[in-house]
C-alpha cells in the first residue's frame, strides 16, 4: 500500500501560510491584512539602501513599481502595458470617475464610500452623472444592474466583494447584461489576492494593497482594458505620467501610452516594494490555493456562529460568499464588539445590528470558537 506524502500546492501553502504571524484572535482582514515576514524585510531593505544612499540607489527603489506592476499583471490577467500604479484604491477610482464625461454612471447606494464620493465630485464638477441604486445591503447581482440600466448608461462601478455582506459580484454576469460599449469598473479590494476571478471581464480594474494582499497601505494597481485605456482620459495625471518626464523644458507634454498615463508622482518605493512582495508572496501558492482555505475557513467560522445560535448575514454558498462573515447582534452589535477586543478578537462593528469577522488562509481555527462563544452571550 502506498502513501502518499506532501504535494508541492500543500507545501506552498505552508510555506505561505509560515510567512505571517498576526494574533490567533485577528479576524479583520477586510479592513486591513497583517503585512509577512517577506513585506516586513523588504521594506526594511530598502530603507536600508536609502540611508546608505549609495550607487544605483535610485535605480532600485524605484524598480520596486516595475516589479508590482508585472506581478500584478500576471495575478489579474491585463498586459503589463496595461497596469499602472496610484497611491490608494481611492485616488484610483476619482482618477477614473474624472476621467469619464458624459452619460451617467450606475453605483449602488449601498457601496463603500470609497466607490461613490468620486462619483458624486466627479458629478459636481461637470463630468458624468452618477446614478445611485438601492441602499445598504443592495446586492449588485446582473438582474438589479440590468433593471437599473438607461441609454444614458456609460458604465457600471461595482465592488467584486460587497464590504458590508460580503457578497460576490457576479463579474461576467454583469459584463453580459451591461453589453460591450459600457465601461465596467471593479474594485477588487476585497477580493484581490483571494478569489479566483475573471479579472478581464473589467474594464478597469482598482485594487488597493493593504487588505487582503496583505502589503500595508500607500500602493495601489490601476489596470484598464483597451475599451477603459481609450475613453477613459487623463485628467488627473502628472508629470511621472507624460513623456520625456526627465525633460524640464517648461512645455506639456503628452500622456504616456499605457496605463503609466494615470501616474501623478513617484511612489513611495517602501509602499510599492511592499506591494511587489506581497503579490509575489500570492504568487508562490496561487489564489486558486488561498481561495479554497479561505472558503474553508469562512465555513468553519459559520458553523461555529450556527451552533452557538448567532445569525449569520452573509452569503454561505461558495460561488457567492468571499472571507467575510457577518453576524447579527440585533442592538448589542457595540457590547459584542467590545466583548470580543476584551477576548483578544478583533472585528470590525457595522452598526447597532452587525460584527463582521473575516478569515484569511493564516487565520488559526480557534479563534472561531472563541469568538462563537463571546458572541452566543449575546445572540
Amino acid at each position: 500500500m502506498s502513501m502518499s506524502g506532501p504535494t508541492p500546492h500543500d507545501d506552498a501553502l505552508a510555506s505561505y501560510q509560515a510567512s505571517f504571524s498576526e494574533a490567533r484572535g485577528f479576524l479583520n482582514f477586510a479592513s486591513y491584512g497583517p503585512p509577512s515576514h517577506a513585506v516586513r524585510q523588504r521594506v526594511t531593505h530598502l530603507m536600508e539602501l536609502a540611508a546608505d544612499g549609495g550607487s544605483g540607489t535610485n535605480d532600485t527603489l524605484y524598480g520596486e513599481t516595475v516589479r508590482a506592476r508585472e506581478s500584478f499583471a500576471r495575478l489579474s490577467g491585463f498586459p503589463v502595458g496595461n497596469v499602472g500604479l496610484t497611491g490608494s484604491t481611492s485616488l484610483g477610482l476619482f482618477q477614473v470617475a474624472f476621467g469619464l464625461t458624459g452619460g451617467s454612471v450606475l453605483v449602488s447606494a449601498g457601496e463603500f464610500p470609497a466607490n461613490t464620493y468620486p462619483w458624486l465630485r466627479s458629478r459636481a464638477a461637470g463630468r458624468a452623472r452618477v446614478e445611485l441604486v438601492g441602499g445598504p445591503g443592495t446586492r449588485m447581482t446582473p438582474d438589479v444592474v440590468a433593471r437599473s440600466l438607461t441609454p444614458d448608461t456609460v458604465a457600471v462601478s461595482v465592488s467584486a466583494v460587497d464590504f458590508r455582506t460580503g457578497y460576490r459580484a457576479d463579474l461576467a454576469g454583469i459584463r453580459a447584461v451591461i453589453g460591450a460599449d459600457r465601461l465596467l469598473v471593479v474594485d477588487g479590494i476585497q477580493a484581490f489576492g483571494v478569489a479566483d476571478l475573471d479579472w478581464t471581464q473589467a474594464d478597469v480594474l482598482v485594487v488597493g494593497a493593504q487588505k487582503w494582499i496583505r502589503a500595508g497601505w500607500g500602493a495601489a494597481a490601476l489596470a484598464l482594458s483597451p475599451q477603459g485605456m481609450e475613453r477613459i482620459e487623463p485628467l488627473l495625471t502628472g508629470w511621472t505620467g507624460v513623456t520625456d518626464s526627465g525633460r524640464y523644458d517648461g512645455e506639456e507634454h503628452p500622456p504616456l501610452p499605457g496605463a503609466g498615463r494615470f501616474s501623478l508622482s513617484n511612489l513611495s518605493p517602501y509602499a510599492t516594494g511592499a506591494f511587489a512582495e506581497a503579490l509575489a508572496l500570492i504568487e508562490t501558492v496561487g489564489v486558486p490555493v488561498i481561495e479554497g482555505v479561505v472558503a474553508a475557513q469562512a465555513q468553519a467560522l459559520g458553523d461555529h456562529l450556527d451552533a452557538a445560535g448567532v445569525p449569520v448575514l452573509s452569503p454561505r454558498n461558495r460561488p457567492e460568499a468571499a472571507g467575510i462573515v457577518v453576524a447579527g447582534i440585533p442592538g448589542r452589535a457595540a457590547e459584542a464588539h467590545a466583548a470580543l477586543a476584551d477576548a483578544g478578537i478583533t472585528a470590525t462593528l457595522h452598526g447597532e445590528d452587525r460584527l463582521r469577522l473575516s478569515v484569511h488562509a493564516t487565520t488559526r481555527s480557534a479563534a472561531f470558537s472563541e469568538a462563537a462563544a463571546v458572541l452566543a452571550t449575546f445572540a
